[in-house]
Formats: structure tokens, sequence, C-alpha cells
């Protein structure tokens, strides 16, 4: 159902008052687990057990119904049979519920009508002014209201996890605990008929006890609105999500369509709004782990400090892979670091102490504070044996040698650097565990057992300044519908927008074609309309130097392909050009999402493309544009003059917001666009209608 922006969530995370209806004594019902985790707080809020039969369940008597507690219920959860499911929601919104956890299965999960059924239960819950979550999920807690109507216990904490997994949420909580992470809130986020994973990160941005929002999503619902209030957070929100590696089930139509995926969707739309995307749920622990222990910083060179060589070049190529830049260090701070080290140490990048850390442990403590003063550098990630001299010795209080003790007074000294820092520091340790290691943990300064871990936590925690905010560009009022989707047609469309084509004219016959012909110069270009592919059929003709020539190929092409209708054009000068795609396709959950790329007839092979959700400003088209692989083409290669890249990026602006305000188009392409030093010349166009 469409969701209700602006809703009241207090009843549902700080109710006065909470009914379990289908509390149970029998461990093996879910009834069971959700009353005695709701007991926890029985001095927080009056905690009602309900049961049909009545009795005492945990020790409790139980109310046959909510009408029979005899006083008001904030907040009911409801974990019953589906076959009285119904009558347990309207017994609670008579009492006077304002929220709703449905535990009971068996809903739009299930098809066609249950997804009916699910929908007049929302709206009687709407109708009474309530809230539900769920149906099909696995309750909600808060701990910093000491709301606990989930089956597991969650550790205190700073992250809000909105999740449509259970499991997941038990293994995110594990990986966390070495950390020293935990939760603010958890919501299992079920069918969302009724409250949607928008509504929750809104809600979470706003709550104090909140300081990341971490969500597992299999279904956005609107994944718009998703990423605009992520983007709108102000608050840290890493996504995990499943089946992005799949291709949209409609059959595309144009090279857009065909190169669009779910995982190029999701990978726009979260770079767009600034969300931190994961793969793993163990990448999840790592990025919320550096998260709550640091604030990002800006840039992302970075220094590599190594006891030796091996983990050096390993952790250079992590961060590398990572998005990290691993730059050589220039002069003067080679020769800050020749001062704090010795003479075999290596000072480029990866900086080795080769060693000097078995004399003096406090070496590793001098060398970071020389990185983290030099402005060549924005973060440090320090990787190898640290934490290894404690360990062995058992800490100070196992009778530590001199290098246990030099090493934990190195870890103290460099806790205190990085608290007088603005620049990231993030430590891999053989002895993760080591109370040297823990030292630096408690400090703030996340430390990894893996490498790689080590520098995705970085990688996490630098930003670069981009040429325009990150945000999610809003949708142009619709437009009044194309209903013809022909080549002249969309060609008209763009053209009143802005976007440049050569002159060009529909013909079907002879007599027209040579009334084109006289109308503009050559030479010439001649295309067969209604084809779906026009070059692969043989129905495109270039450089056609004269009306004859133009005469002749339309013959041929004609007897040929027998086309209804044909587009005589001038052909354009292709000197120094080069051929760009730009195309639209509207997802189903993310709406008009944008393609640029290398086009022409090898966009598809190439495959050197980049997304982001339309419309797309100037400014972010040309990133778009400069970051693709083979943007060398663009600035000048071999003698070749560098192309009008903002004409290009102005172009793109233009298609996209066009794209944007036509919701019946499920694709729009404009394919090629030749970009030129002179400027930029749309060279044909196909829109499809959803």
């Amino acid at each position: 159902m469409p969701r209700i922006p602006g809703r009241d969530l207090t009843s549902l995370f700080d109710p006065k008052s909470v009914a379990v209806v289908g509390a149970s004594d029998d461990p093996a019902k879910y009834g069971h687990a959700i009353a005695a985790q709701a007991l926890r707080a029985l001095g927080r809020r009056p905690v009602h057990l309900v049961n049909r039969r009545g009795g005492t369940v945990l020790g409790r008597t139980a109310a046959t119904s909510v009408a029979a507690v005899g006083e008001p219920v904030d907040l009911v959860v409801i974990s019953v049979p589906g076959s009285g499911f119904e009558a347990a929601v309207d017994d609670a919104l008579a009492c006077g519920a304002r929220a709703l956890v449905a535990i009971t299965a068996g809903f739009a999960e299930t098809g066609a009508a249950g997804l009916a059924r699910q929908q007049a239960i929302t709206a009687r819950v709407r109708d009474a002014g309530a809230v539900l979550v769920g149906p099909n999920c696995l309750g909600i807690a808060d701990n910093t209201t000491e709301l606990y109507l989930a089956s597991d216990t969650f550790a205190p904490g700073g992250v809000a996890l909105l999740s449509q997994s259970g499991n997941l949420a038990l293994e995110l909580q594990l990986r966390l605990a070495p950390h020293g992470c935990g939760f603010s809130r958890f919501v299992s986020l079920g069918n969302q008929a009724d409250i949607t994973l928008v509504d929750l990160v809104e809600d979470c941005a706003h709550h104090d006890g909140t300081s990341a929002i971490a969500v597992y999503a299999e279904d956005f619902g609107d994944g718009r609105a998703f990423t605009e209030a992520a983007a709108a957070a102000g608050k840290p929100v890493v996504l995990l999500t499943a089946g992005r590696g799949t291709a949209s089930a409609r059959s595309a139509q144009s090279h857009t369509g065909a190169l669009t995926t779910s995982a190029d969707v999701v990978a726009a739309a979260c770079r767009d709004a600034g969300v931190h995307l994961v793969s793993t749920p163990r990448e999840m622990a790592v990025v919320l782990a550096a998260l709550d222990a640091q604030r990002p910083g800006a840039g992302r060179r970075t220094a590599i400090l190594t006891d030796g060589g091996g983990h050096g070049a390993i952790a250079a190529d992590a961060a590398e892979t990572a998005g990290l830049d691993v730059p050589e260090l220039g002069d003067g701070a080679q020769n800050r670091l020749r001062t704090v080290l010795w003479e075999q140490s290596a000072v480029g990048n990866p900086v080795d102490l080769a060693g000097m850390g078995e004399q003096d442990p406090r070496s590793y403590a001098a060398t970071a504070g020389a990185l983290l003063a030099t402005d060549e550098i924005d973060a440090v990630l320090m990787t190898g044996y640290f934490g290894g001299y404690a360990a062995s010795a058992g800490g100070l209080g196992g009778g530590g040698t001199a290098l246990s003790e030099g090493e934990v007074r190195a870890a103290q000294e460099i806790a205190r650097l990085r608290s007088e820092s603005s620049k990231p520091l993030v430590v891999q340790s053989m002895y993760p565990a080591s109370p040297s290691c823990r030292i630096l943990a408690d400090a703030g300064i996340p430390v990894f057992g893996a490498t790689e871990d080590a520098a995705r936590a970085l990688a996490a925690l630098t930003v670069t300044e981009p040429v325009e905010p990150t945000g999610i560009p809003p949708l142009p009022p619709p437009a009044v519908p194309l209903t013809d989707p022909g080549y002249h047609s969309v060609r008209a469309l763009l053209a009143a927008a802005g976007v440049r084509f050569p002159p060009a004219r529909e013909i079907t016959d002879e007599s027209q074609l040579l009334d084109a012909a006289a109308e503009f110069d050559g030479p010439y270009v001649l295309k067969a309309l209604h084809l779906l592919h026009k070059s692969d059929a043989g129905g495109v003709a270039l450089r056609l130097p004269d009306a004859a020539a133009l005469l002749a190929a339309y013959r041929d092409m004609h007897a040929r392909l027998g086309a209804p209708s044909y587009s005589v054009e001038a052909m354009a000068d292709l000197t120094d050009g080069v051929e760009l795609i730009v195309g639209v396709d509207r997802d189903p959950r993310f709406g008009p999402v944008a393609m640029v790329g290398l086009g022409g007839v090898l966009t598809e092979t190439l495959h050197d493309v980049a997304f982001a959700l339309a419309p797309v400003p100037p400014a972010r088209a040309e990133r778009l544009l400069r970051g693709l692989r083979t943007a060398g083409l663009l600035a000048g290669v071999r003698g070749r003059p560098a192309v009008d890249i903002a004409a290009a990026a102005d172009a793109v602006a233009r298609v996209t917001e066009v794209a944007a305000a036509h919701p019946e188009f499920a694709e729009l392409e404009v394919n090629p666009l030749l970009v030129r030093p002179d400027g930029a010349l749309a060279l044909d166009a196909r829109a499809v209608l959803a």
C-alpha cells in the first residue's frame, strides 16, 4: 500500500504499556521468547501477557484478550496462528493500541490472496490511526527505552539495525562484539505492509541514541525514497542487500536496458546517497566498527606503516583495491621519517621499520606520529606484528619483558597521537586481542586481524569531497505523455529540450527523399525507421555524397528491408569526435536510472559505462564521464585534441531530465552522442514505452 510519510513512531519505540498476544509457557513457541524478553523491562512500563486460554504464563496471570486487560495498551505484539490474526488486530485497535508488531506470517509472502488479506488489515490499522510493523516479522527492540520485543538480546550501542533477516542480525552482533559495538535498536522489517524501511530510516535519523544505521534489505519497496531518506539522515547508513547480480526480468529493447543490472542500480543509488554499500555481514561489521570508532577524514592518500616488507606490500595492494591511494612520500616527509628511524628502514611508502621495532617498540609510535603530522598523507594503515610482543609475554600482568612494556607504552602514545589528529588511523595485527591492541581499540582505533578488513575500514573513514554535494536529484514534474515513440517524435522531444541534432527529415518515397536532399547539403545519412537495431539489420547508410548516391542507397535498402519510412539526415563531421551513449532505464524500485559511457556500435562489447539516478545534473554527469575507463579518449590521445566534455555533460543532463519527466518511457537512449572539440551532437535516439 502507498507509504504515508511523517508517521509518529513514539508508541512503537517508547510505548506507555505493552501487551504480548500469544504469550506462552511453551519454549517452542515464539510467543514464549517474546514474553520472556518483554518482562525484562517490567519496571519501565506495564507488560501484559495475553493467552486465549487464560491461566498463567511465565508465572504471571494471563488475560484472555487485550480487552480483558482492563486498561489501555499502547503497543501490542501479536504472535498467534494466522486464523486468529484479524480478531487479535481488531481487539488491539478497539482497546486503543497505537502500534502493532505482527509476528504472524501467511500474508503477502504466500501470494495474491495473502496480499489482499494483508492490505485489508493494513487499511484497518491506518483507519484507526495506528502503525503496524510486519506482518511476518521477528519483533523489535530499543535498548535506549528498554523495549525488548524480539526473541534475542542485543548488546547496547549506537547501531540501529533494520533487517529482513533475524539470523543476519545475530551474526552481525557476534562480529561487532570484539570491537565493543552494540545496538540502539533492532527492527525486523517483515513484509513492510505499513511501516516501511524508509519510515524507519527517517525515524532513526532523528533518534539521539543512534549514531549509525545498518540495513539488510531484500526488498526496498520504494528504493528512491530509501536513498532520499539515507542521503538526508545526517548519519552513516550501511547497506547489505541480496539479489544485486541479476538483470531485470523485463526484456530490454535498447543498449541501456541490456546493460543495466540490479547491481548497477543499487551501487549508483548508494553512491549518490552517500550510503556505504557492503557485500557480506563481515564487511558490514568492519565498516560499522570503523564508523563507530572514528570520524571520517578528507582524502584517500594513505601511508602504510609496517614492520615487515611482506605485510607492507600486501597492505598496499589491499588499500588500493579498497579505493585508497598509496603515494610515494616526498623528500620532506622522507627526511622527517629518517630522523626517527634507522638507516635500513624504508621511508618511501610503505614505511617499513625493517626490524627497528624489535629493538625499540616505541619506534612504532614515533613513526605513526611523523606520518600523522605530514601534509602529504590523509590516513595511516599500520600493519604487521605490532601486538605480538605483549601477547607473547602475556602482557604486563603476566611478567612482561622490556619489549612488551615498550610496546604497551607505544600503544598508549599512538592512542594519544591519534586523539590529537583529525586523520583516520586503522591497525591490522597478527595479535588483535593482545593487551597492546586492546589499548588502541579502547582509544577508538579500529584493530583487525585481516589486512583486507583494515583497508576496507580505512576506506569507509576516508572521503573525497565531490565537485557537487552528494544527494538524490529531485524528479521533475511529469510532462505531457508522448504517445508516439517513433524516431522523429523522440528526436523532436529531445531537440525541444535543447539537445542538438543534425538536420533531418522523415520520408516514405523517392519524391520526398529528393525534396529532403534539396533542403540541406550532403553528405547524407539514410536510416530505415521502425527497426529495433538499424545498424545490425543493414538499415543505416553513411557518407552518401550527393542526391544520386542517396537515391541509390534508398532503393537498395527499401528492396531489402521494406521499412515503412526512412530518415534522411545531414552527415555529421566525425573528425576528432568520440561517440558516447546516454540512456535512461526505469527501474521498478529506484525509478529512472541514467547510464553514460562509450557509445556507438561497440557499446555492449566494450561495456565501459557508469550509472546514476536520473536526472543527472551537469557537474555529476561530467564526473561520470571522467570516471570511465576510456576517459583518456575525451582528454585527447596520440595527437587528437580534447573534446568538449562540458557540452557532453550538458547533453547528458538534458536527456536524463526529459526521461525523468516522462514516466511512460521504460527506456530512452541517445546513441551515439558525438562529442567533438566544438560541442556535442546527438546522432540517433530511441524510446521504448513502458
